[in-house]
């Protein structure tokens, strides 16, 4: 049996100090962030699969077999590589990165929300940003705005000594994405680092109350329920020419999965950069409250 990693002692604040200051905003990918699958933009045109006949196999193999679609997807790219007889190394799959499209405004909008909770705040408030998905991992580390995230979680392939992708060595599924919510909210963010142990709230560096989950449909559902029961906020996006995105959205908002819904745009006027606007106010409201009331119990404790 394989020895269990050593758990470490949960973060303590600094002496004294307010430490909950962060706000997090987690986005799913494919349909939130890029119009369709990162897939279709790299390695299936790189092989030569039409992408609508590769999704049905997999769909239609996970029904018949009652397997995990992640885990079938990432089989057949890997027999589809080898039936091709296609080497793609890992730099392979990150090169290709660069033909990943994204929705209006998405790459303006980094900048854009991280000078409004610094004005905002006047600095005394940061703003990280994690990409959890599904997807590949070895995709998402040459997209172009991989630079804004603290930390991306996602799929990812054993390569063996020829560099040649194998089999997963990490499968992220819709319910497992809850557990790096967990790892933000814990501030044990290393895949090695354990999550299992308890750890007061008031010791867990950023508060399910201080994150926003943005994802765009039913694979988001655990996500956003956790955020969610846990006191934090969740918007659904949907693609204004897909009647079934904007559908599923609308069962999202009714069963009080999210807070909001709006059209998948990250422009400065955007109807989703507003409401994104009005609950980072909410939050920066809120760590105000939280430090003025650890101020006022460590002023006369």
């Amino acid at each position: 049996m394989p020895r269990k990693p050593v758990a470490k002692a949960p973060p303590t604040p600094d002496r004294g100090g307010f430490f909950q200051n962060t706000i997090a905003i987690v986005y799913d990918f494919d349909g939130t962030l890029s119009p369709q699958p990162m897939q279709e933009y790299t390695v299936l045109p790189k092989i030569g699969v039409e992408p609508a006949q590769f999704w049905k196999r997999v769909h239609s193999e996970a029904r018949a077999t009652e397997s995990d679609p992640m885990l079938v997807y990432m089989r057949h790219i890997v027999e589809a590589l080898e039936d091709r007889k296609v080497h793609i190394r890992r730099e392979d799959f990150t090169h290709m990165a660069k033909n990943v499209r994204y929705f209006a405004g998405v790459e303006s909008w980094f900048g854009r929300v991280n000078g409004y909770v610094k004005a905002k705040s006047g600095g005394r408030i940061k703003l990280a940003h994690y990409l959890i998905s599904a997807g590949q991992k070895e995709i998402l580390d040459g997209v172009s705005i991989k630079k804004h995230f603290k930390r991306i979680y996602a799929s990812e392939y054993h390569f063996d000594h020829h560099g040649r992708a194998t089999f997963p060595k990490i499968l992220v599924t819709d319910t497992m994405k809850t557990q790096f919510l967990f790892r933000i909210n814990k501030g044990r963010e290393l895949i090695t680092e354990s999550i299992n142990e308890h750890m007061a709230e008031q010791l867990r560096p950023i508060p399910f109350s201080n994150m926003i989950y943005i994802g765009d449909g039913m694979t988001d559902v655990p996500s956003m329920a956790l955020t969610k029961k846990n006191g934090g906020h969740t918007i659904a996006v949907f693609q204004e020419s897909e009647d079934e995105s904007l559908a599923t959205c609308r069962k999202l908002l009714d069963a009080g999965r999210v807070d909001f819904i709006a059209p998948a745009d990250y422009g400065a006027r955007a109807k989703l950069y507003k409401r994104v606007e009005l609950l980072l106010d909410s939050i920066i409201a809120g760590i105000a409250y939280a430090q003025e009331v650890h101020d006022c119990k460590r002023e006369y404790s």
